[in-house]
């Protein structure tokens, strides 16, 4: 975030001495990371309070129209996008390109969509990564091509209660004030602490997991998920880096890493927490010992098996890269490095 307004700053100061009036403007969140802050003045690190702060706060202004545009009587001689070059030899990305439409048109499909049906269950339907039960916004949001203020006041002009979907957008915000106020938890946990935990290296482990290849059916659907659409459902998110930092106990950063690489909504705030989160290093994050048991959370969300059947349908005959409850066991004993307990 701090790299973002070194880069405009930079930019309106070129712009300007060049002649040019430049500004910048909120578009990208509800509130600027400064504008909220306890009775002290401090950055908040507990969800709950923040987000109230942010609903007391007067509400965000409503986005403007775009404004219309002089275009030129002639246009310079260029090039098709296709004579550049750009797209690899090997098509990779057909899976996004099947999944995604780019754009603010793109957006505009995706927000219409989730109002015309799913908002109304979201409260339950956020979990199951079998139904198509979330705004799928989230790649639209990181890349600028619909902004929070906009569907913040979609919702609100056709009227729909959406509490814990704003509360999701809520969650966004905050990742971007952490990351502004904390700039080195991108690398480093924000409890200092857990920089003792006895992390493992294993390149094997982690190749098994990145590839979607850990022997839970879960864990493994959801990485595929992600390799061949660019994205994963958070409630699997959850489940898969729980996995990789508690299971196999490798650092959450290689995770992190990982998603970055791979993500179409790799944003490094909401990636950040995410992750912090999971490995209970963060601000108002699950405990450490709150290891999700990838089996059940499959019963749980998945009972029918469509996810797992549509991504995975192999896993369930893979060897498993690690017995859950010896995971279990030693993901706990790690952590009384950090606690200090016996």
């Amino acid at each position: 975030l701090t790299a973002a307004i070194a880069r405009d700053t930079a930019v309106k100061r070129a712009l300007r001495d060049d002649g040019i009036e430049a500004g910048s403007h909120n578009a990208g969140l509800l509130f600027e990371p400064w504008e909220i802050a306890t009775n002290e003045g401090s950055p908040y690190r507990v969800f709950t309070p923040f987000w109230r702060a942010c609903l007391a706060a007067p509400e965000p202004p409503a986005p403007e129209r775009a404004p219309a545009l002089t275009l030129p009587d002639a246009w310079p001689d260029g090039l098709k996008i296709a004579e550049l070059g750009l797209e690899p030899e090997v098509d990779w990305a057909g899976g996004l390109q099947a999944e995604w439409q780019p754009g603010e048109h793109g957006a505009g499909r995706r927000l219409d969509a989730f109002l015309g049906g799913p908002v109304g269950r979201y409260g339950d339907g956020r979990d199951r990564p079998d139904r198509e039960g979330t705004s799928r916004l989230s790649p639209h949001l990181h890349l600028g091509e619909i902004g929070p203020r906009q569907v913040w006041h979609e919702l609100r002009g056709r009227g729909i209660n959406a509490d814990r979907f704003l509360a999701e957008l809520g969650w966004r915000e905050f990742a971007h004030h952490l990351l502004y106020h904390f700039p080195e938890t991108p690398l480093r946990p924000l409890r200092q602490e857990f920089e003792r935990l006895p992390w493992r290296e294993d390149p094997a482990g982690l190749a098994a997991w990145q590839r979607g290849r850990t022997g839970y059916p879960l864990v493994d659907a959801g990485m595929r998920q992600l390799w061949e659409t660019g994205w994963m459902h958070n409630r699997v998110r959850m489940v898969a880096a729980s996995f990789l930092a508690k299971d196999l106990l490798i650092p959450w950063q290689d995770g992190a890493r990982w998603f970055w690489d791979t993500l179409v909504d790799a944003d490094l705030a909401n990636n950040t927490l995410g992750w912090q989160w999971t490995a209970g290093c963060g601000a108002d994050a699950a405990p450490f010992f709150r290891i999700f048991n990838p089996a059940r959370q499959a019963e749980r969300f998945d009972p029918e098996g469509r996810y797992v059947a549509r991504f995975a349908p192999d896993s369930a005959g893979l060897d498993r890269v690690v017995d859950h409850g010896e995971a279990r066991g030693r993901a706990l004993a790690a952590l009384q490095t950090v606690s200090g307990r016996d």
